[in-house]
């Protein structure tokens, strides 16, 4: 694949990762199920009219399954960086999932540069949020960084 191919394929597969999570967190659909539906029906697919960007597979695979194993981890990782106060189950549930998957791949995806993993999940949060919500990604994701690489 291309260099511009494939990075547009990981930017999909970040989107559907945490379009995934936030429905497994949402359901509780066993992950099994979860990944093959979104195989089978999302993943550079067309719904209503929009059409998904195919997304590199086993890097959306990777953050679902990564961050379902270890999501207590990845918790941890991200509550010790919310602002004194502020508990994780306070924030929007889209959020939380951006979140999540940013900090699995700072924490697990030494191959992904620091800069790209943050950006990335930052142009997630411009899908879903205001410009203040991606700051606060930023943050957040820089913070995990400084943390574990």
């Amino acid at each position: 694949m291309s260099r511009p191919a494939r990075s547009l394929a990981r930017s999909a597969a970040r989107l559907a990762a945490v379009q995934a999570l936030y429905q497994r967190d949402m359901e509780k659909t066993h992950l099994p199920r979860l990944l093959d539906e979104f195989h089978q029906h999302r993943l550079g697919k067309t719904i209503e009219d929009d059409e998904y960007a195919e997304a590199e597979v086993e890097f959306f695979d990777d953050v679902v399954r990564g961050v379902d194993a270890r999501s207590e981890e990845i918790d941890t990782l991200l509550q010790e960086r919310l602002a004194e106060g502020w508990q994780l189950n306070r924030l929007d549930k889209t959020m939380l999932q951006i979140l999540r998957a940013g900090a699995y791949e700072l924490l697990a995806r030494p191959d992904i540069p620091v800069g790209t993993a943050i950006s990335e999940y930052v142009d997630v949060a411009h899908a879903f949020f205001d410009e203040r919500e991606a700051k606060f990604v930023n943050g957040v994701l820089d913070a995990v960084a400084k943390a574990v690489r």
